[in-house]
């Protein structure tokens, strides 16, 4: 039971670690935030950001890399 739970904490560190560095870079990383279907409303005292396609690619990156890590956890 300790031994899964160890292996739960250093998973969540890298998963931490890996969103860090997305977020040192993202700046560098073109079109992201800035893609088709991403809504931008900007008024006099008020700015709004909905970042609907961004976050539906996010989200498949996301699921595609966890889907490749319990196809290589079940062998």
């Amino acid at each position: 039971m300790i031994s899964s739970f160890g292996k739960m904490l250093v998973l969540v560190g890298i998963v931490i670690t890996g969103v860090g560095f997305l977020m040192m870079f993202s700046e560098k990383i073109p079109y992201l935030g800035r893609l088709p279907g991403d809504i931008s409303v900007k008024r006099e005292n008020f700015q709004l950001y909905i970042p609907i396609t961004t976050s539906i690619l996010i989200s498949v990156a996301v699921s595609v890399v966890l889907w490749v890590i319990s196809l290589l956890n079940k062998k």
